[in-house]
């Protein structure tokens, strides 16, 4: 019997052939070029390319021999879709002519195109490449974008999935591209005669690479491995040197040396930065390795080396388990990773990637080319005999920087013997069933494997499993038997589906089968040509002739007549169960052994007519059992089996066949099975007269059968016991998965005849309380004495106490300490998981912890495990898990991820960590509009759903909108006197709407703030601009009124500032998450000049919003070269503000040439226009800002001071650009107060006072100081400072610079004059400024109330106003001026420190002032302040009260506003307009979704914007630069929380807790809130909490950090909400009466919809009314109703499932113990610490997911029916307990064991 289990020649059936031909083929005859390619005459030819195999991009290129000389190609790979119904699909890429054709085709659907293409050239290459585009941030992955790349003689087109398309141009002729990990390389195409050179003899690169379509093409360079030198790093310039094979995973290539025959193997990979270095330097001479070593050593060693080759075998494979490679001997790895079979030394090359054997090869190649009498001047290294000169490169040439690098891992072993020009016809990397993974190329056209004589052989690996049979396909290894004597094989032993071989499995019982293994490689020629030949053969029956197109387990026959068929290669197994044991064993056993197995296994289970898929289960057994030495024949329970082929050795090969009546093997088969036991079982349960012999009828029939051995021989039986424990171990894993349990039932059946066997009483006891009805028909057990359990492989694993996974469960519910628990990786899984799970501690704190990878590794490291997986695990398994997930329901995190979310059924939460944006709502419409005057007043993208819930009361927003609309013309209402005449009233007319115009320019900055953010722009449309309309209408006939009439006299540019605002308003509407390109800001550039005004303010926006830094460096060029003044303003602060803070260099050069004092000294001076350097400077402050940075700051300070020049260069409106380069100055050094490092000798503050103060120029130190000394012929200012030009620039400087740090000295410095003298000496205007920059450097002093407002007025202003009785030093109208606007610089800074807060003390404080300042307007003492103080005194304080109620809509506010905007007559000019339109746009800034920040850049935005001087006239910029106004969006944050639906997807309303933090002037405080709701600074804050009871609760924790509400405020401010079961929205039931759960009873009925219907809710209300008895309908709904209003339908299951197993046990049906395990579960559940720790506590909602009444019935029920069954001797215990004696003790233990009973 020695040689029973040898393996013999096996064959295997493949699936059925179906015809072949490629789609593409097809479809192109109905191509309209089809008549000229006459594809119906194509013929394939020879095989020209083959492509990724690992990758699943498999296939292979033809060339048709046509007159046209067309030719045809096609690839076919593996496709999968997640998205599609078909899961798996084959994807084809066909080539002919000048067409390209995708096609895709299923088992379930037919091929069809999916994309065609059309090129104007021939297609030379089509091919499938994965380009990877790289991510701003350095931790996100770069995204893979799928291509189909074409190749034409000249370029590559390149097509995207997602629509994109690319040409790439080539620089040269390519011969072939290959995709890689990275993208694709070229190679190089080289005429065989001719080699290139660069200008200094040196070989030119011959492998490039492209990353990208976009990208250059770059050369490649390589490292290859020298024995006696450092790797080397050079281009890749071997002209010799053929790639044959490319992969993606692992990313390596092959090549081949066409002249030394010698195939390497390369990883290929990103280039170092070192290497790039190394390449683009000049390379040096290369030091020869001679003396080195003797050369006869390196030739001895390579002879030796080259031994281990196998020159006969078609295989040159290597494993490829270590991708690292390993410095070691030659020796060591030689073996390592393939399996022993007896072939393998002859079939593998024996060399594993981390050999030191390879690197011999490229010494000896170099060793070759140096004693090379012709030289060849192209190899990898340089010629060592080649002088220096010819090496170096030219200087003055930028080489191309390399991407990619190859490095060389294996190369072939140079052998004498090989014939030449053998390079490999196919490369392919192949895994065998051992999961090894392996890197093949064949000599021969050979792989499935075609050998020479025709037959299919399939392969693992390198191992050879069996020959394949094709049905309706001779082999011609039989019909050749008279051809080729030694071949011929016994005729009647094939099998055929004609011709069956009885009933055992077909062996082909060949003497002499060629295998590529054993024959050598002449006579593998001789018999190929012995029978191919033969010519009468081959005209009768056509035979394989090669292989093509695999894909996955699909392969093409392609036929000699040159028909091509399709056939598929089983699997090895379809039964899960079975799939899974051989995972198992291949897990346990050794490799080869393993290996063995497997393809026994595979011969067995596929051959042709072998059996069917449900016999699968009893084929694995029996094969399984006889290799582990069993007679299968003879154990009672394997002979009756339900399989047709016997497979124990001993037996005759041919049984004769049983008769049809029957036999008495049969009565007795019947009379021991499962089924009879169990109905005499349940029959005994019922009939306690029954006598008990009656189950004793096996035990005799059975008892008289001789004793039972094993055969030792057998090659499993020394791996016996590991084997058994792996399989427990796997029947453990079993337990777990409620559909997978029945097969545990048929494993229990092998694994109790080996515990038998192997005398494991314990594991024996187990299957029998798992199984006790089961077990006791198997009586059976084999000998095995002392020497055969000597020869056993007894693993130390296996121990006497069988590992129980429901008795580990159970004790770590009960707390106590367990052992680890034993696992097999990648088999049981859900083992692992649960008991990862259950050990630890807390599973409630496990769960809330799911984020932790220390924590809870399962959950992170398998996400997989969904609520739909819990559904398979048994009910008291799962409920612990479900009761923790129940309680993370209640009160989860709200950063958790979306799969943990997904896991504890909030749906909500699931939305919000996909993170989608709530979906627009209909656009505010205003009662009387339509459809195109909406689009006209670019006011109509906000959310109407949200501003509906926000306002609901009113119409507010329509009324912001009608006052900020600028595109309709205007009422014009003018009284015609009866004494004026005609042409006066037009004039009169005219004259009114020039006023009214000063107001309808002014709204575009109000406008630009409410519409803020709101709009996502279409790429292929151009925005959306609202006209500027300045025309009127005048009433009562309607008639036009215009400026255009030359009645009067209309400012010359009058609208073109107002034109810049319109185009800033419009771009500011873009939101930040839109998709903007540059493309598309260069689309919407205007034709006409008219709007080129506009288009500068569109830029400006752009930049405000961060969209400006992907416009292309060349378009900003185009621009600033126009020398269009306000493109260049609008371009330099909208590129600033996109990159504040950045310091970034580009730009600092760009803002530069812009600035003369930034220049250097020398350079030429450059003619910029005033208002563009204005913006230049701020823009310097914009980059630089809070960086302190020394050399700008210096500058700047200058620059304050600068003198109007010699020549009076710099005399227009000075005052502006001082204080452009105060703001800038104060941003550079924002904050950092006295700590300005590296800057005290510049005397910062110092000088800033002297500004301010006035005093003697100070000389300066800098480079500018030639241009500082010379004074100017015409303004006659001396050496002292004009404070009126420097004042404002370095008061808001000094305030910047302390913001926020409570310097008290430097405020001191900033207080007003308390003398009248001093204060005659100072504007009045400029005490606003200083009060306000001495109040935001008191930061932390400023308070809410008037007190605090009035105590920054001197004491000498504060005791005479409205004093009647003033002393004549006094002037009255100098003190009334100072007094108001100190009070209104005060009020600034209350606007300042409570901006965005809403603050009610606030408020009332500046809405007491606003009404005050307009009470002085209307009253007598007016005129002694002067209307235009007063009037810039009011703008600040509503300004200021815009800033506090930002974004709040405060109907008071709108009132003022309102007011003020239907003044327009006196001193009602166009800054004045301006400010009252900014302070409405403030107050619905981004239509309530935005308000304002007090963070440092914040506030310095808003000093820009807010400075209290506004212009006189719309060109007016001599004080402030207008496009400054619009940088008060910097300080805009969205803060608006916006609850929405999770159902609906609509918004909705939501309590809201809001706790702040505390701080010095108030505790920690809780405030209720009604969503939407603007949220306070995020700062201030500690939790945000939504309540219940109508949504389900959710929390966010401000303590570990605002990242998480930032994210939710950015995108919308969408917070997703769930409702609860039985409850309505506070929009439908705004008391909560209506709700079903409310307690008025007469309402129980009225509002059914406020239920959710579910599935498994209809399945349990229908199925309970079929249950006839009363109580159990009463009980059902019950359950129905508490899982309904629990909101925990899940639990379902579980409640029926614990009825039933009660049930069940009342009944004595009790074929297994399964349902019991659970019960004891669930009930040590309830008596678990945590479980009782939690009841005590008293938390609602906190308690079990179980009803409370539910258990203790249930538990009850169950004792009385244990107790019946010990007190009663029933036949049901005695069966249950029958068993031999030496398990009696045991047995009598069972219901404490197995349900924790008292008894």
């Amino acid at each position: 019997m020695s040689n029973v289990y040898e393996e013999r020649a096996t064959m295997i059936a493949a699936g059925e052939l179906q015809s072949f031909g490629p789609f593409g083929r097809e479809h192109c005859k109905n191509h309209p070029n089809a008549v000229n390619l006459q594809l119906r005459q194509l013929q394939p030819a020879s095989e020209l390319w083959s492509s990724d195999g690992a990758a699943g991009l498999v296939g292979s290129l033809q060339e048709v021999t046509l007159q046209e000389k067309k030719r045809e190609c096609w690839l076919l790979r593996k496709g999968s879709s997640v998205d599609s119904d078909e899961m798996e699909y084959d994807e084809e890429l066909y080539a002919a002519g000048n067409m390209v054709i995708w096609s895709k085709g299923s088992k379930s659907q037919a091929s069809h195109v999916y994309k065609a293409f059309t090129v104007d050239s021939p297609v030379q290459q089509a091919l499938w490449c994965n380009f990877g585009i790289p991510q701003k941030k350095k931790d996100e992955k770069e995204i893979l974008e799928k291509t189909v790349c074409i190749v034409q003689s000249s370029c590559v087109n390149v097509h995207s999935v997602t629509g994109k398309d690319f040409i790439s141009p080539l620089p040269f002729q390519v011969s072939n591209l290959w995709p890689t990990k990275f993208g694709l390389l070229l190679e190089r195409c080289f005429e065989h005669t001719t080699v290139c050179f660069s200008v200094f003899r040196e070989p030119l690169p011959t492998v490039f690479s492209m990353l990208h379509p976009l990208d250059e093409i770059a050369p490649v360079v390589c490292r290859p491995t020298g024995l006696f030198e450092a790797a080397r790093v050079q281009y890749v310039s071997d002209s010799t040197m053929k790639i044959v094979f490319s992969n993606c995973e692992p990313s390596i290539v092959m090549t081949y040396d066409t002249v030394q025959c010698i195939h390497s193997v390369w990883a290929l990979r990103k280039v170092t930065p070192d290497e790039q270095s190394t390449v683009l330097k000049c390379p040096e001479q290369v030091d020869t390795p001679q003396g080195l070593m003797p050369p006869s050593f390196l030739t001895t060693h390579l002879r030796n080396v080259s031994r281990m080759d196998s020159p006969g075998s078609p295989f040159h494979c290597h494993a490829l388990h270590n991708q690292n490679r390993m410095t070691s001997s030659p020796g060591l790895h030689s073996r390592t990773h393939s399996p022993s079979i007896s072939s393998m030394a002859a079939l593998s090359r024996s060399h594993s990637p981390g050999m030191a054997a390879p690197s011999f090869s490229v010494a000896a190649r170099f060793n070759m080319s140096y004693h090379s009498s012709s030289p060849r001047g192209h190899s990898f290294l340089p010629s060592p005999n080649s002088t220096a000169n010819e090496s170096v490169l030219v200087p003055e040439m930028e080489p191309i920087v390399p991407d990619l690098c190859i490095e060389q891992l294996w190369s072939e072993t140079a052998s004498s013997h090989r014939e030449m020009s053998c390079q490999a016809s196919k490369v392919f990397i192949t895994s065998d069933l051992c999961e090894n993974k392996y890197l093949c190329f064949l000599d021969i056209d050979a792989m499935l494997v075609l050998e020479a004589n025709g037959s299919l052989v399939l392969y693992t690996g390198v191992t050879r499993v069996s020959k394949v049979f094709v049905p309706g396909l001779l082999s011609p290894t039989f019909s050749l038997s008279n051809h080729v004597t030694h071949l011929s094989t016994p005729m009647d032993s094939v099998s055929t589906p004609a011709k069956a071989t009885g009933r055992h499995i077909g062996r082909l019982e060949e003497v002499a089968m060629p295998s590529p293994v054993s024959e050598l490689r002449g006579s593998t020629k001789h018999h190929e040509t012995s029978w191919l030949g033969d010519y009468t053969f081959q005209q009768s029956v056509p035979y394989i002739h090669a292989l093509r197109d695999p894909v996955s387990s699909r392969v093409t026959l392609e036929l000699s007549n040159g028909t091509m068929l399709r056939i598929t290669i089983p699997e090895i197994a379809t039964s899960e169960m079975v799939r899974k044991c051989l995972q198992a064993v291949r897990f346990i056993l050794p490799k080869e052994t393993a290996m063995k197995v497997l393809i026994k296994w595979y011969n067995i289970y596929n051959a042709p007519g072998g059996p069917s898929a449900h016999l699968e289960w009893n084929l694995f057994v029996t094969c399984f059992m006889t290799l582990m030495g069993y007679n299968t024949e003879r154990l009672g329970w394997t002979r009756n089996l339900h399989f047709e082929v016997p497979l124990s050795p001993v037996i005759a090969p041919k049984k004769a066949r049983p008769s049809d009546t029957g036999s008495d093997e049969d009565w007795d088969y019947m009379w021991c099975s499962d089924y009879h036991r169990q109905v005499v079982f349940r029959h005994a349960c019922g009939a306690v007269s029954l006598e008990s012999t009656d189950t004793s009828g096996c035990e005799e029939s059975l008892s008289s059968t001789p004793a039972l051995h094993l055969d030792p021989s057998a090659p499993l039986f020394p791996h016996i016991p590991a084997l058994f424990y792996v399989l427990h171990l796997l029947y453990e894993e079993l337990k777990l998965d409620e559909l997978q349990r029945s097969g545990g039932r048929s494993l229990v059946g092998l694994l109790q005849q080996l515990a038998r066997d192997l005398q494991l009483e314990e594991y024996i006891d187990l299957y029998w309380r798992d199984y006790p009805s089961f077990i006791t028909t198997f009586k059976e057990s084999c000998i095995i004495d002392q020497a055969q359990m000597e020869q056993m492989q007894r693993p130390s694993f296996l121990r006497a106490e069988p590992p129980c996974v429901f008795s580990w469960l159970s004790s770590c519910l009960r707390g106590e300490e367990v052992a680890p628990f034993p696992y097999l990786p990648g088999i049981c899984e859900r083992t692992k998981l649960l008991v990862l799970v259950y050990s630890c501690p807390n599973i409630l704190t496990m769960i809330f912890q799911l984020e932790t990878e220390k924590c809870n590794p399962c959950f992170s490291s398998r996400p997989s495990f969904t609520l739909k997986d819990l559904e398979s695990v048994p009910f008291g398994v799962a409920l612990p898990i479900r009761d923790a997930i129940y309680q993370c329901r209640e009160q989860p995190c709200s950063d958790w991820s979306e799969d943990v979310c997904l896991l504890i059924g909030r749906q909500d939460l699931t939305k919000q960590a996909h993170k989608v944006t709530v979906a627009k709502g209909k656009a505010v419409s205003a009662p009387a509009t339509t459809e195109a005057e909406e689009e006209e007043v670019g006011m109509t993208d906000l959310n109407q759903d949200v501003i509906s819930l926000i306002w609901s009361q009113d119409l507010r927003v329509h009324e912001a909108r009608r006052l900020l609309q600028s595109s309709r013309p205007v009422r014009v209402s003018v009284v015609h006197l009866p004494e004026v005449s005609d042409h006066e009233y037009i004039e009169e007319k005219e004259n009114k709407l020039l006023q009214l115009c000063q107001r309808t320019m002014a709204l575009p900055v109000g406008r630009g703030l409410f519409t803020l953010f709101s709009y996502h722009p279409v790429p292929t449309e151009p925005l959306p601009v609202p006209k500027l309309n300045l025309t009127g209408r005048a009433p009562p006939q309607n008639t036009m009124v215009d400026l255009n009439s030359g009645n009067i006299d209309v400012p010359p540019n009058m609208t073109s500032w107002s034109s810049f605002h319109n185009g800033v308003a419009a771009g500011l509407k873009i939101a930040p998450a839109s998709q903007v390109d540059s493309a598309w800001i260069a689309y919407n550039k205007p034709k006409s000049p008219e709007l080129a005004n506009e288009y500068a303010g569109f830029l400006m926006a752009l930049g405000l919003n961060g969209h400006l830094t992907k416009l292309a460096t060349l378009n900003i060029h185009d621009y600033l070269t126009k020398g269009h003044e306000m493109t260049s303003i609008g371009l330099l602060l909208g590129v600033s503000a996109a990159k504040l803070s950045t310091m970034d260099m580009s730009i600092t050069r760009l803002l530069s040439i812009h600035i003369p004092a930034l220049l250097p000294p020398t350079s030429t001076e450059l003619d910029v226009p005033h208002n563009v350097q204005v913006a230049a400077v701020v823009g310097i402050g914009l980059v630089y800002q809070g960086t302190g940075h020394r050399h700008n700051a210096e500058v700047l300070l200058a620059e304050i001071g600068r003198p109007p020049g010699p020549e009076m260069e710099y005399c227009t409106d000075r005052e502006s650009y001082s204080l452009a380069a105060g703001l800038a100055l104060g941003m550079v050094c924002l904050g950092h107060g006295s700590n300005l490092i590296g800057m005290s000798d510049l005397n910062v503050p110092e000088q800033l006072y002297q500004y301010m103060v006035g005093g003697h120029r100070r000389t300066h130190a800098g480079i500018n100081r030639e241009k500082h000394k010379s004074p100017s012929y015409q303004i006659k200012e001396g050496d002292t400072i004009n404070v009126d030009v420097t004042c404002p620039g370095a008061t808001l400087a000094l305030a910047m610079i302390y913001l926020k740090t409570n310097n008290r000295s430097i405020a001191d410095w900033l207080k007003a004059p308390d003398t009248m003298f001093l204060l005659d000496f100072i504007k009045p205007e400029f005490l606003l400024l200083r009060t306000l920059a001495r109040c935001i450097i008191m930061w932390d002093d400023i308070l809410p109330n008037s007190e605090w407002v009035s105590s920054n007025v001197p004491q000498i202003i504060q005791e005479n106003i409205g004093n009647p009785v003033v002393s004549e030093d006094l002037n009255m109208e100098t003190l009334a001026q100072a007094h108001d606007y100190i009070i209104a610089g005060a009020c600034m800074a209350v606007g300042f420190r409570f901006a965005g807060s809403a603050n009610s003390d606030a408020f009332d404080c500046l809405y007491k002032f606003a009404r005050s300042f307009m009470q002085c307007l209307t009253s007598a003492t007016a005129t002694v302040t002067g209307h235009y103080n007063l009037q810039t005194c009011l703008s600040m304080v509503l300004l200021a009260l815009s800033m506090v109620m930002a974004g709040s809509g405060n109907l008071k506010v709108l009132q003022l506003c309102r007011f003020l905007h239907k003044r327009t007559s006196g001193e009602m000019n166009y800054g004045f307009h301006m400010a009252h339109h900014m302070a409405l746009g403030l107050l619905f800034l981004g239509g309530g979704r935005y308000t304002l920040s007090t963070s440092n850049s914040a506030i310095a935005a808003l000093l820009c914007a807010l400075y209290p001087h506004f212009p006189a006239h719309s060109t007016d910029n001599r004080y402030h630069l207008q496009a400054l106004r619009h940088l008060g969006v910097l300080a805009a944050e969205p803060r608006l929380l916006v609850p929405v639906d999770v159902d609906t997807l609509k918004p909705c309303y939501a309590l809201l807790d809001v706790t702040y933090k505390e701080t010095p002037w108030y505790e920690e405080t809780t405030v209720e809130l009604m969503a939407p709701t603007m949220l306070p600074e995020l700062q201030l804050l500690k939790k945000v909490k939504v309540k219940g009871p109508r949504y389900w609760e959710l929390s966010i924790d401000m303590s570990k950090g605002t990242q998480h509400l930032e994210s939710i405020l950015s995108r919308d401010g969408v917070l997703y909400v769930k409702l609860r079961a039985g409850q309505l929205p506070y929009k439908d039931d705004p008391r909560g009466w209506k709700s079903l759960l409310a307690p008025n009873v007469n309402n129980r009925n009225s509002e059914v919809r406020t239920f959710k219907v579910q599935t498994s809710w209809l399945s349990t209300a229908h199925v309970s009314p079929l249950v006839n008895k009363r109580d159990t309908l009463a009980l059902f709904s019950a359950i129905l109703y508490e899982c309904v209003t629990q909101e925990n339908p899940e639990m379902l299951p579980t409640y029926i499932a614990i009825d039933q197993a009660v049930r069940t046990l009342e009944q004595t049906e009790m074929c297994e113990t399964f349902a019991l395990w659970q019960m004891r579960l669930v009930l040590e559940l309830c008596e678990s610490r945590v479980l009782q720790h939690r009841l005590r506590e008293g938390a609602q909602g906190r308690g079990l997911l179980l009803s409370s009444e539910f258990l203790p019935v249930m538990k009850n029920s169950a004792d009385g029916t244990l107790d019946r069954w010990l007190t009663g001797d029933t036949v049901c215990t005695s069966v249950y307990l029958y068993c031999d004696t030496q398990f009696l003790s045991m047995g009598l233990y069972v219901p404490e064991h197995v349900f924790g009973c008292d008894n």
